[in-house]
């Protein structure tokens, strides 16, 4: 099957859509006080990315191998995912492997999306 994950992230919240055929599921939930105030909008970004993808696995609805398109609203968080530029932000690192490990665990085909702001559907649940 094929989704659509929207994502954003601040230094307080974070939400999520996923998009699969006809339905959708929005999330959105404050940070966890680990984060809370902590952490840069980019780095809250990649935590809505990496939690995003395992809430929709562990709901079921993503399931092994399939295709999910990430919707990425940043240039920088695009081009780091694509494998493009380097970080040295070691946070950004730790949650990118995370996201690695999971994405290679689960044999999911992730394709990313630059969009306009915009476009992210997510961000109106902040």
């Amino acid at each position: 099957m094929e989704h659509n994950l929207f994502s954003d992230g601040n230094q307080k919240r974070i939400s999520w859509i996923i998009q699969s055929g006809e339905s959708t599921d929005e999330q959105e939930r404050d940070h966890a006080d680990r984060y809370l105030d902590k952490v840069t909008d980019e780095q809250s970004k990649y935590i809505t990315l990496h939690v995003g993808i395992f809430w929709g696995i562990g709901r079921f609805i993503i399931k092994n191998e399939d295709t999910v398109n990430v919707m990425l609203d940043s240039k920088s968080m695009y081009d780091h995912l694509k494998g493009n530029t380097e970080t040295s932000d070691i946070f950004i690192e730790n949650r990118t492997w995370f996201l690695n490990q999971l994405i290679e665990q689960r044999k999911l085909n992730i394709r990313y999306h630059l969009i306009d702001p915009k476009e992210n559907l997510a961000s109106k649940l902040l």
